[in-house]
């Protein structure tokens, strides 16, 4: 594809990722010779890896190619296409049963033309059983079925699971274009949105999050400040225990409005208001959605300490920049004084410990081990030696 032609309205939502498009329009506009049945869309978080994935399967199901107005690309982006199926887990894994029902619809052919489109977001989150599960439909899968995966990189998907797929890779939008999509889509003041591009490192719906929001800015640099002010084990505990409280409040001020919409929407959907008693039959149905809420919730603050620790690691990033003279911009230039006063005061060498142990802090977290353990255990790797 030459850089002079032009994406079809359905990948206008794609920010700065123009190979990947290309790769994927080509597979679109060439689809009447046959179009590969297991694509794998890869990159870091923030950089649109779900939303090439639905992008591609609304093209592939319009009849033009992704014009973004027929009948089917307005299905498509209502998520409401009847050939387009999708496994959004709300669980911090996904479970096998929710891959085996995927894998059983995926037998069905389309219902509105030949294809049929099943994509599972976050599939990284599949245990080695679950993946197993997928494994089969992808090595036997039925005519004009065509499976689309996201996962942050290559390696978090078995080998087996690598060698069926064709890989689509995006990379990290540059800040400038983030902040431009801030200022133009959602009205940003121009010093703000390049604050918060920098500070959410491109991550898109972050950068939107905490230019909207003087709430979630707040909480991010109290979270950077507190680190920097560790200075025994005391301070350590402390300041553990508030990182935690600041992971569930994010997670609370996410969650509570899309709970009560939903919950809203049920009971609309069952003829009930606000307030009216739930009829035996039908209390079985809300138990279950306030489970699947309970267990989004407590992805959400599993979520929410991960950010936290992206954040310091990329504050010590910066200490370190500081430390070795890099001529590189700030991630967090707000935090300038505080990273200066650390950056003359210690030695680059105990601040790449500092990185490690944030890193080793992201894997325990994500191998289960107690929130608060590891969050302690990075806390008093990160104290400050006072003289």
């Amino acid at each position: 594809m030459t850089q002079t032609q032009e994406f079809k309205p359905v990948w206008r939502d794609l920010l700065g990722q123009p190979e990947a498009v290309g790769q994927l329009q080509q597979a679109v506009e060439h689809k009447s010779q046959g179009v590969h049945h297991a694509w794998l869309m890869t990159g870091p978080p923030g950089s649109g890896r779900s939303n090439l994935a639905h992008a591609f399967a609304a093209a592939l199901l319009c009849p033009d190619d992704g014009c973004g107005q027929c009948k089917s690309c307005v299905m498509a982006a209502a998520g409401s296409h009847p050939d387009i199926s999708v496994l959004a887990t709300e669980r911090v894994v996904i479970s096998i049963d929710e891959v085996r029902e995927l894998v059983a619809n995926s037998q069905f052919g389309g219902s509105l033309g030949k294809l049929r489109i099943m994509l599972i977001e976050d599939a990284d989150r599949m245990q080695e059983r679950s993946s197993n599960v997928l494994l089969k439909a992808l090595e036997e899968p039925p005519a004009g079925t065509i499976w689309l995966l996201c996962a942050p990189s290559e390696a978090d998907m078995l080998p087996t699971i690598r060698s069926r797929v064709r890989r689509v890779g995006l990379k990290v939008p540059a800040i400038e274009e983030v902040a431009r999509l801030l200022i133009e889509g959602n009205g940003i003041d121009a010093k703000l949105a390049h604050q918060v591009a920098a500070e959410a490192q491109s991550h898109i719906g972050m950068a939107r999050r905490l230019a909207t929001s003087s709430e979630a800015r707040s909480r991010r640099r109290e979270t950077l400040m507190a680190a920097l002010a560790i200075t025994g084990v005391t301070s350590a505990v402390n300041t553990a225990e508030r990182w935690l409280e600041i992971a569930k409040k994010d997670a609370e001020a996410l969650t509570v409005e899309r709970d009560a919409e939903e919950k809203a929407a049920m009971l609309k959907s069952l003829g009930l208001q606000p307030g009216d008693a739930i009829p035996n039959n039908l209390k079985s149905d809300l138990k279950a959605m306030e489970e699947s809420q309970k267990r989004r919730a407590t992805r959400s603050v599993r979520d929410g300490l991960d950010r936290i620790l992206v954040d310091l690691m990329s504050l010590y990033r910066d200490i370190l920049t500081m430390q070795i003279s890099a001529n590189v911009p700030l991630v967090n230039e707000e935090m300038r004084p505080g990273a200066t006063e650390v950056a003359n005061s210690t030695t680059s060498a105990e601040t790449i410990k500092k990185l490690e142990a944030i890193a080793t802090a992201r894997i325990r977290i994500d191998s289960n081990v107690r929130d608060l353990m590891a969050l302690e255990a990075l806390a008093v790797a990160l104290r400050r030696k006072v003289a």
